[in-house]
């Protein structure tokens, strides 16, 4: 087997190989259910609640697709700005960060305050959890452009937007597809964490609910979906990462 099937495989391998130990360990010592689910338990529970899990799962899918979508317009505009100026940097970054070590549990009550039970949290909470990883990205991409690369092609007769559009950006496309990546995942965390707080539909909701029944096979079963759809979407941006911005990788493809 070759290193690139190996590379491959490795991640199912490593994960049958938690399972397995997982469920030995649930058989060995005779786990309640309702305290730690064996792997099991949760296919169980999942074959179970097959219908309510794909609609609460395609609830969840449908507001995290929103909330990302927002948080992709906002972070790259907000970025192309703090990016593109050395003044809009440092009055802006600092001013983001600051807002993104708010924990964002905090915020959810005032969204329902605003906004009350249902989508309305859940869309947000996703943009606001995800758009900044984006925006970061973006305007370091754009703020590591050599600045004799620019003194040159300036001599050469470019303005300032040329340099920005025709280098700067294809530069921080690396960049941008990589934050896609994180950002996907924590917009998954976020229309969670206010399904479980404020909804009343989506996964979140079911595993609140779930919870609260001492029902924890189903509640992992929540959790099962949810990472294997942000994991879908993680390698989804990864392929068209792979095949966009193949040419800022080429160093590190093996034979």
């Amino acid at each position: 087997m070759s290193n690139k099937q190996m590379e491959r495989w490795a991640p199912f391998a490593l994960l049958a190989l938690v399972v397995a130990l997982w469920q030995g360990v649930c058989s060995v010592f005779s786990i309640a259910e309702f305290i730690f689910p064996a792997p099991l338990a949760i296919a169980q529970a999942m074959a179970e609640f097959a219908g309510p899990i794909a609609e609460a799962a395609w609830k969840t899918f449908w507001v995290t697709m929103l909330g990302f979508g927002l948080s992709i317009v906002v972070g790259v505009m907000l970025g192309l700005l703090v990016g593109s100026s050395r003044l809009a940097y440092a009055a802006v970054y600092p001013l983001l960060v600051a807002f993104n070590a708010v924990p964002k549990a905090a915020i959810v009550p005032i969204l329902i305050v605003w906004f009350g039970i249902g989508v309305g949290p859940g869309i947000l909470t996703a943009f606001l959890i995800s758009f900044f990883p984006i925006t970061v990205n973006m305007a370091t991409g754009l703020a590591t452009l050599e600045p004799e690369l620019e003194d040159v092609l300036r001599v050469l007769g470019a303005r300032r937007m040329d340099v920005l559009v025709k280098v700067g950006l294809p530069r921080a496309l690396p960049y941008f597809f990589a934050s896609l990546k994180v950002a996907i995942t924590l917009a998954f965390v976020g229309t969670v964490l206010a399904e479980m707080t404020a909804g009343d539909s989506g996964i979140g909701y079911l595993m609140q609910s779930a919870g609260s029944q001492q029902r924890l096979a189903l509640a992992f079963a929540g959790l099962v979906v949810i990472g294997a759809m942000a994991m879908a979407m993680y390698e989804l941006f990864s392929h068209v990462e792979k095949h966009t911005t193949g040419w800022a990788h080429r160093g590190s493809q093996g034979g």
